[in-house]
């Protein structure tokens, strides 16, 4: 069973940046970060494969990157030039199997952490 704790929410001001970490109890394959805003579907924001390649929502092209420490189990979420749309609680997602295409759908991840609050504000 893999553990995964998100860190990094809070509020901000549109325009402004934060950062999300999450880490987990052991190695995993495939990550991802997710978003879900009240009354809206969940949302697929980032993934990333063990070899580096990554994928982004085309809402956050340009303004999130997506990077991992491996050797330290951390997945983050850089998240610049915030606007209202991006409010919403940000879950990261992990997979084991072997897989060599980063992806969105939340189908193909296993685990999942608590979710971290990001509101922002105009």
């Amino acid at each position: 069973q893999v553990q995964l704790a998100e860190s990094g929410g809070g509020s901000v001001q549109s325009g402004g940046s934060l950062r999300l970490a999450c880490v987990a109890s052991q190695a995993t394959n495939r990550r991802a970060w997710f978003r879900q805003a009240p009354g809206k579907e969940r949302e697929g924001v980032a993934s990333i494969t063990m070899t580096g390649s990554t994928t982004y929502a085309d809402s956050v092209k340009g303004r999130f990157t997506i990077s991992r420490d491996t050797a330290k189990n951390t997945l983050n979420l850089q998240m610049n030039s915030l606007n209202s749309e991006d409010t919403a609680m940000y879950y990261c997602a992990a997979d084991l199997s072997v897989r060599f295409l980063p992806s969105l759908d939340h189908r193909q991840y296993t685990y999942w952490g608590q979710g971290t609050q990001v509101t922002v504000s105009s």
